[in-house]
């Protein structure tokens, strides 16, 4: 599977639907052995990408939640002070225990070792890069530079094999020229209609290809609204999957529920607000 066609329908296969430029983004990042920075609103599938490679692959998904505060500790190692004080305890007086207490038996690994220590290459997913801090930054350009990692009892560690490296971002804080350096850049956009009828299509059991184009044009009615918080494609799924399980083939046909179940797609008290019965209607009637 190397060109972008291929890549196209292998995530496809695994219920991701692609556009053409990021089909070609991961066409290159297989390629160039590059990380692949992933920008754009929360909601719109950026994390689902990670997940479908790592079924295109078939390997193991690795996923680093970021966060304010994440420090090298969480993300590469810990040692298992539990067992180390057990040990100590039992080989009190043991010269040796020094040297015993810090090895791999008792080293913890968190993602960012483990990514480099699995035999078949995992897709590693270093999510919300931006919530974490810029020194943190700095230091994953370091490791994406040379996936090695140092640990002072043991030595430095070499990657034996490299890793698929997905990041993501929110932007809630600009990220550093050097990490955008370091990585092939893809801004992901909420699908357009054709796209997210496919979503619905590939990912919703039940759904018709003509409720799934009705959904698809509703939401992006509703997104064109001035709400506080714009639906994503996780919630776009949800209310496709309400509107299936009530039985519901035609959004037409029942308007006071289609409303009711805006619920699925308004997760704010003024955006609930703001779709009131009345705009429900007008946003129904341009649905074809």
């Amino acid at each position: 599977m190397k060109n972008r066609d291929e890549i196209t329908h292998a995530l496809a296969a695994s219920g991701y639907i692609a556009d053409k430029d990021l089909a070609t983004a991961i066409s290159l990042m297989r390629l160039l052995r590059r990380p692949l920075l992933l920008e754009g609103e929360a909601g719109v599938g950026k994390t689902e990408v990670a997940k479908a490679l790592a079924k295109v692959h078939a390997t193991e998904l690795i996923r680093l939640q970021c966060y304010e505060g994440l420090d090298q500790s969480s993300a590469i190692y810990e040692w298992n002070y539990q067992r180390q004080l057990l040990a100590i305890q039992a080989h009190r007086g043991t010269d040796s225990i020094e040297d015993q207490i810090f090895s791999e038996k008792y080293l913890l690994e968190r993602p960012l070792l483990a990514a480099i220590r699995r035999a078949q290459a995992p897709v590693l997913l270093i999510d919300e890069i931006d919530r974490a801090d810029d020194e943190f930054e700095a230091f994953l350009l370091e490791l994406l530079s040379d996936f090695q990692v140092s640990i002072p009892e043991l030595g430095t560690i070499a990657a034996i094999t490299i890793p698929h490296v997905v990041l993501t971002s929110n932007g809630t804080r600009e990220l550093s020229d050097a990490l955008r350096r370091r990585c092939l850049y893809h801004y992901v956009d909420y699908p357009d209609v054709d796209r997210e009828a496919r979503i619905i299509l590939a990912r919703i059991a039940g759904a018709s290809p003509s409720l799934s184009l009705q959904i698809a044009r509703m939401v992006e009615g509703v997104r064109k609204e001035e709400l506080r918080k714009v639906p994503g494609v996780a919630e776009t799924l949800d209310w496709a999957a309400a509107l299936v399980g009530l039985d519901i083939r035609d959004l037409h046909d029942a308007p006071e529920t289609v409303h009711e179940t805006l619920v699925c797609l308004l997760k704010t008290q003024e955006d609930r607000a703001r779709v009131t019965p009345e705009v429900t209607q007008r946003l129904l009637g341009r649905v074809a």
